[in-house]
Parts: structure tokens; C-alpha cells; sequence
């Protein structure tokens, strides 16, 4: 009578040597090349496998563990001065690596039959109350955007004009040039901005040579403001203020008084006094 016997399935020759090295309880770190070689080509000459993909991968494991072996049994040269590497590095390397993937490998698998447990209970919020919203006043949210964010923006790029001198070089000479005055910035401003929309607030004044260009700029802007020339408005919360011109293209624009009026307004007045 024979005896039937049913070979383990391994899904590799890692995994087989791997079974091998814990059915032996050996060192992983140092395994005995010798028994593990013959146990290995043992298993693979009982296996019965018609893929040849399969048994190549098994095969090319038994030459490297033949080669391994014929290695330890050389014997070393004993002038060599730096130590020679073990042989058997390469594959531990390879068997750790390995053991890592499998073990979470089987974490995610026992994490899978865990979830397949859970059961989770429908949804019964009632409709109106999972489509209610909130009714937001965007004027309200935005109704102080004109003065303290403003002056939030002005302080920030002053501050960026401050960090930006040189303690060692801001004490020499400097030739500074006659600064604009705030009715001819206003002419200049909006001829900038004519026809455009949604001008970059910060940018503006970032853009400024000195800390009297931002303060006539910002000055600038706050009148343009007063007398309707440009309109400022925020896209969304906490975003970034922006300019638009309520200016035409094709319109021409004249110098405007410190009171607000073009000068042909203002000349149009006395006439008629």
C-alpha cells in the first residue's frame, strides 16, 4: 500500500524558505545554508507543477542557495585586510523584506474580515433638514470691508516697507525725488485702472517705491471711492479685496481738484455765477 502525502502550498521560493527557517527555529540571521539547501531542493524535487514560471522561480532560488553554499565552503584567504561579506547577506535581506510584506499582507486581510462585520444603518435625517441652508447676508458679511480690512492691507504692506530697510545702508545720503501729491495720483490711478476689473488691492500698493507712494495711493483710492470713480469689492470671505473702474475705455479723464471736481466743472461753475 502506498503512502499518499500532500505537499504545502507556497505562493514562492521565499515563502518556502521562509517555512523551512521557522520549521527549523534558526536564526534568520545566520542559517545554516547546508540543511536549509538540501530541505529546500527536497521539497522541490517532490513538487509536480506544469508551470514552468512557477518551478523557473523555485529553480533559480536552488542555484542561488547552491552558490551560497559552495561559497562558505571556500576557504577564505587570509591576507585579505577588510572583512569579506557574508555570503548568505543577500538573501536575509531579501527574507526580511519579504516577512515584512506577508505579515501585512495578513493585518490587512484580518482588517478586511473585521470590516465585513460592521453593518451600518441608513440614513434618516428627514429632507427638510438635510436640505435646509442657512440664509447668508453677503452684505453684512462684508459691510466693514471698505475701512478695516483696508487699513488690515495698509498696515501689512507698511510693515513689509519697514522690514525691508538696511539697518547698516538706510543711514547713508540718498537723492530722494519730489513725491506726487494726492490729486495728481488720483488722475494717475485711474487712468490705470480705466475699463479694468478686479484689480489686486494689495498689489497696488505693494507695487509702490517708498512708504509716501503707499500712503498718497491708498489716500488715493479712498477718494476715488468718495467721488464713485472705482467701486472695491471681495470675491469671498477672507479672500482678497479687489478694484473695479466704473470708468468707459473711451472716456477721458480729467484732473480732479482736492474737493473731488474735474477742473471743467469747476470752471463750468463760475461761468455760470
Amino acid at each position: 500500500m502506498d503512502i499518499e502525502y500532500k505537499l504545502q502550498v507556497f505562493e514562492g521560493p521565499l515563502d518556502l524558505l521562509l517555512y523551512l527557517i521557522e520549521k527549523n527555529k534558526v536564526d534568520i540571521y545566520d542559517i545554516p545554508i547546508v540543511t536549509i539547501t538540501e530541505q529546500y531542493l527536497d521539497y522541490v524535487g517532490q513538487m509536480q507543477e506544469h508551470n514552468m514560471d512557477v518551478m523557473s522561480e523555485f529553480l533559480v532560488m536552488a542555484g542561488m542557495l547552491l552558490q551560497i553554499k559552495a561559497k562558505m565552503l571556500l576557504p577564505r584567504e587570509e591576507t585579505e585586510e577588510e572583512e569579506e561579506e557574508d555570503p548568505r547577506a543577500e538573501l536575509v535581506r531579501r527574507l526580511i523584506e519579504y516577512k515584512m510584506y506577508k505579515y501585512a499582507a495578513l493585518e490587512l486581510k484580518d482588517m478586511e474580515l473585521d470590516a465585513a462585520k460592521n453593518f451600518y444603518k441608513k440614513a434618516t435625517i428627514p429632507k427638510e433638514v438635510s436640505t435646509y441652508k442657512e440664509v447668508v447676508d453677503p452684505a453684512e458679511l462684508v459691510s466693514d470691508i471698505t475701512l478695516r480690512q483696508l487699513n488690515d492691507i495698509f498696515k501689512s504692506v507698511m510693515k513689509k516697507q519697514v522690514d525691508k530697510i538696511d539697518p547698516i545702508r538706510s543711514k547713508f545720503g540718498t537723492i530722494e525725488r519730489e513725491e506726487i501729491n494726492i490729486e495728481d495720483r488720483m488722475v494717475q490711478i485711474r487712468e490705470e485702472v480705466k475699463g479694468l476689473k478686479g484689480i489686486n488691492f494689495r498689489t497696488l500698493l505693494e507695487a509702490q517705491p517708498s512708504r509716501m507712494n503707499i500712503i498718497i495711493t491708498f489716500m488715493s483710492v479712498l477718494e476715488l471711492m468718495k467721488v464713485g470713480a472705482i467701486v472695491i469689492r471681495q470675491e469671498k470671505i477672507f479672500g482678497e479685496i479687489v478694484i473695479d473702474s466704473l470708468d468707459d475705455i473711451d472716456s477721458v479723464i480729467e484732473p480732479m481738484t482736492a474737493s473731488g471736481v474735474s477742473d471743467s466743472e469747476s470752471m463750468s461753475g463760475n461761468n455760470n455765477t
